[in-house]
């Protein structure tokens, strides 16, 4: 392993103490010192979050270790949030996600992934490495995993921390049986009557956990997901049914976020 990849480690394992002890100056700086930049998508979870009164609810698709990258993470601690958040790859939900959200009550972190039936399914994964950069590239199709070596992504990562990348071709891509829960199922078992949020990281599976969720009839008020991986006539389909249904869209780099009629205070991020 690298410094650079040591060092990272290490950073990434001092954080997720703090958040799962809920260190009081840890906590303090989300609630009282963080100001999120003015016009952000964090601005926009900010003051939606707010705007809620401590009464919040995600689901989140792809949660994996909770705090590398995650958007929410910040605001799930310092509001409150309940839910539930999904993550299919057993060693990251144990190792991470587990211990962050230990000591938030009504929040659900569950070893799952979203799909249209109960079940179980393959997901497909870097087979080498353990990394955020490695379990945040898995999905369930192997097609996209085999483009990320095909495309110098993971080549790109192996270098920057100084991971070679196995000859052996089956060492490369391997994948786990991971447990499949529907909308109709999560629901039920967390008894939630309102999706605050839903927010997708799914690596490419992302208008696929739209439609799982048939937006038309569930209604959450806001979604966030990645808009890469995706063609864009897969995209300009999603948008337009999204429009249809009274959401307004907005792009936020590798986000779109929707938002389903928009109150006065939220409209601004749609002007």
């Amino acid at each position: 392993m690298s410094l650079k990849s040591t060092f990272k480690t290490l950073y990434k394992d001092f954080r997720i103490s703090l958040s799962a002890s809920e260190n009081p100056l840890f906590m303090a700086f989300y609630k009282h010192w963080y100001k999120p930049k003015p016009g952000s998508l964090s601005d926009f979870l900010s003051t939606y979050s707010l705007s809620k009164k401590g009464d919040f609810t995600v689901i989140q698709i792809g949660a994996n270790d909770g705090i590398t990258n995650d958007p929410i993470h910040k605001f799930i601690k310092r509001d409150r949030w309940k839910g539930v958040l999904l993550e299919p790859q057993r060693s990251v939900y144990e190792q991470f996600l587990k211990k962050i959200y230990q000591k938030n009550e009504g929040l659900h972190p569950i070893c799952a992934a979203i799909g249209e039936n109960d079940g179980m399914q393959k997901l497909y994964k870097i087979g080498f490495s353990e990394d955020r950069w490695a379990t945040g590239l898995a999905s369930f199709s192997k097609e996209k995993v085999e483009e990320l070596f095909e495309n110098g992504v993971v080549e790109t990562n192996c270098r920057k921390f100084g991971i070679p990348i196995p000859t052996d071709p089956e060492r490369r891509i391997t994948f786990e049986e991971v447990p499949v829960v529907s909308p109709a199922t999560l629901m039920k078992t967390y008894q939630l009557n309102r999706i605050d949020l839903l927010q997708i990281d799914a690596e490419g599976f992302d208008l696929e956990v739209i439609r799982i969720f048939d937006v038309p009839k569930s209604l959450p008020q806001a979604i966030i997901f990645e808009n890469v991986n995706h063609e864009q006539h897969e995209l300009d389909i999603c948008y337009a049914m999204l429009e249809a249904n009274g959401y307004r869209l907005r792009k936020f780099g590798r986000d779109t976020l929707a938002v389903y009629q928009p109150s006065e205070e939220l409209s601004r991020f749609f002007s």
